[in-house]
Order: C-alpha cells, then structure tokens, then sequence
C-alpha cells in the first residue's frame, strides 16, 4: 500500500517539474490563438474529385496553393494559413480576413488545382470580437476558481476547529487545479510551436471541464477526511489524510479511466476538428485525477505545519 503523505515529496518534486516545464514552454513560446480570439476567416470545404494520399499532405499542399495566390502585381496575398482536415474530403481553412472577393478567389483557385470544390461553411470574426472573447474567457476562469474556493470553504465550514480551517482546503484545491490547467496549457503552447496548432473557444470549454472534473475528485477526498475528522479527531492528520486518500482511490482511478477511454475512442475515430479538444481533455483528466490524490490532500499537512508554526 502507497503511503502518499509519506512519499509527497516525489509527488511534489514530479509537479513541479511538469509545472515548471508548462511555464517555460508558455514563456517562451506562448499559444498559438486561432481565429476566435485573433479575428480572421475560417472556410470550411469539400474536395469532391481530389483523392490525397495523406491527411498530412493534403493539409501542406492546400496550404501551399493558397499561399501562392497572387494579385495583379504579382505579390502574394495570403501568409500563414492554417489547413486542418476533416474526414478523408473535407479541409478546415483558416486564414486573415478576407473580402467577399478574395474568398471567392480562394474557391476558384482550389477547385482549378483540386477539381470540384464545395463550400461547406464560411465564418469571419474580426479582431474586436476575437479580443472581448479572450477578455470573457479569462473571467470565466478565474470566476470559476473564486466560486470554487467559496464553495469548499462554506462545505467544509464545520472542521474549522480541526487540523487546519476550513479556507485551506479551498486554497489547496485551487492549488491543484491551477497545476492541472498550466499543464494542459503548456502541452497546447508545445504543440503549437512544433505543429502549429491553434486554441480556440473550444479549448477553454476543455479547460472548464477540466476544472470541474478536477475539483470533483479533490473534494470526494476531502469529503472523506471530513468524516474521518469527525470520527477519529484524536488521530494523527497524516494517517486521517492517507487514510482517506485510500478509501477513495478505487472510486477516483476508475471513473477517470472510464471517461478517458470513451475520450481516447472518440480522439481516434471522432472528428478531426475535435482532436486536440479531446486531447486536452484526455491529459486534463489524467492530471486532475493525480493532483486529487498525490497534490491536493497532502497540500493539507503543509497548512498544517505553517499556521501551528504561525501560533
């Protein structure tokens, strides 16, 4: 049996490893913003007669005719267009914003090189909306986190008199979550920079999710020490936590393993536009669900030790 208050010190030192590389990897290369929050264009369409021999080249070679459009001066109008695909026909097309003009020119130039082309969707967003959607992003998060640390704080009012006040579980869960959302940010800055993909809206709809997965699990633990506390107030604080953490481990592993399946079958046979949603989630999950166990209950003996320092 895994003493984890015991070992926390591996825990720690793990985290903050991950967590120092996510904030490396956001320092120096930074996420790349797609459209939702930059402003630009997104055409979506389907090649009716092209057959590819690779999603990948596929992507390079729609990337490559649309980049070298030129207008009557013989300069090139479009710069760094992002191609994603969709399904073995369909292409994703995100770039600057364009004029009905030069989306019609787009059009006609793929269905030239490529044959039959359908336009499936059209979306422009322009750069006031891109930047208040960003503004609203953020203050959903941070709404979240504040909300979270009130909640834990009222439920967990009762074992104030105990080991530590009831506020330390907040602060700890937050904590934890804060761990869990940088590495799944630090992956996305990886990926953009080596793969040049892009966080839109749906990726902070993965980050909430995260969120609350995350402190679902923290506070089922937390729940448990709540009763042990109330039962054995004469033990230690360290066995009551580890205690705790153990009782609830079976619980926690295998609703997260359930849903990363599901999510691991969807990321392999889903849609590609929801892929590095998925991803997001997938590793969000696995994160949330260790931050719960080896982060969150240990972070406790902590507060523990600095308030009775503090008296």
């Amino acid at each position: 049996m895994i003493n984890f208050v015991r070992t926390k010190i591996i825990w720690f030192t793990l985290s903050g490893i991950l967590v120092i590389a996510s904030v490396g990897a956001l320092f120096v290369w930074g996420l790349k913003l797609g459209i939702d929050f930059t402003g630009g264009t997104l055409i979506e369409v389907t090649f009716q007669d092209a057959t590819f021999p690779s999603q990948g080249e596929a992507a390079e070679n729609i990337k490559t005719t649309i980049e070298n459009i030129q207008n009557e001066k013989a300069e090139k109008i479009f710069t760094g267009v992002v191609v994603q695909p969709s399904g073995e026909k369909d292409a994703v097309i995100k770039l600057r914003y364009v004029s009905n003009d030069e989306r019609q020119q787009v059009l006609d130039v793929l269905g030239k090189t490529y044959g039959s082309v359908t336009e499936k969707r059209f979306e422009t967003i322009g750069p006031s909306i891109g930047k208040e959607l960003q503004r609203k992003s953020l203050q959903a998060i941070l709404l979240v986190l504040v909300a979270i640390i009130i909640y834990i704080s009222w439920a967990f009012r009762k074992v104030s008199s105990g080991p530590v006040p009831s506020w330390a579980y907040g602060v700890s869960a937050i904590l934890a979550l804060i761990h869990d959302v940088l590495i799944v940010i630090g992956m996305m800055s990886a990926l953009g920079y080596f793969l040049g993909v892009e966080i839109d809206s749906l990726f902070i709809t993965a980050i909430l999710t995260v969120l609350g997965f995350s402190v679902h699990d923290t506070i089922v633990v937390y729940d448990r020490i709540r009763e042990q506390l109330r039962k054995n107030l004469a033990s230690p604080f360290h066995e009551i936590i580890n205690a705790s953490i153990h009782s609830t481990l079976l619980r926690s592993i295998n609703t997260s393993l359930t849903t990363v399946i599901v999510l691991v079958a969807l990321l392999f046979f889903g849609g590609a536009t929801l892929k590095y949603f998925l991803l997001a989630l997938i590793v969000g999950i696995i994160s949330g669900t260790y931050s719960s166990i080896c982060i969150a209950s240990p972070l406790l003996l902590y507060w523990q030790k600095l308030l009775q320092k503090k008296l």
